[in-house]
């Protein structure tokens, strides 16, 4: 499963800024990779897990703004289309699993 963290929130104020900042950082601290400016995306390998990341993010929400998580299967994100400047670019791959041995 794949998280998507959506958000657009209020950067009026020094302190709208400073907490949109501070939410984004702390995104990226949990393993989330920035995919446009207010989108951030994880990969999760488990249900429990796609619980517990968003749990996380619920935690430190900002005051103002809007703030979605969607939840995609592996299928559903190989399937986006994503064109940079006219060309269409790979579309992402879930990451492969780790064998032990």
């Amino acid at each position: 499963m794949w998280l998507l963290v959506m958000f657009d929130l209020p950067v009026v104020l020094k302190a709208e800024r400073k907490a949109a900042t501070e939410f984004r950082n702390r995104l990226l601290d949990m393993g989330f990779e920035m995919s446009q400016f207010s989108v951030y995306l994880r990969f999760c390998s488990s249900p429990t897990q796609v619980e517990t990341y968003c749990k996380r993010v619920e935690a430190v929400l900002p005051p103002g703004g809007k703030v979605s998580i969607l939840q995609l299967t592996d299928k559903q994100y190989e399937r986006i289309l994503t064109f940079h400047r006219g060309a269409i670019q790979e579309s992402g791959k879930a990451p492969d699993q780790f064998t032990l041995f």
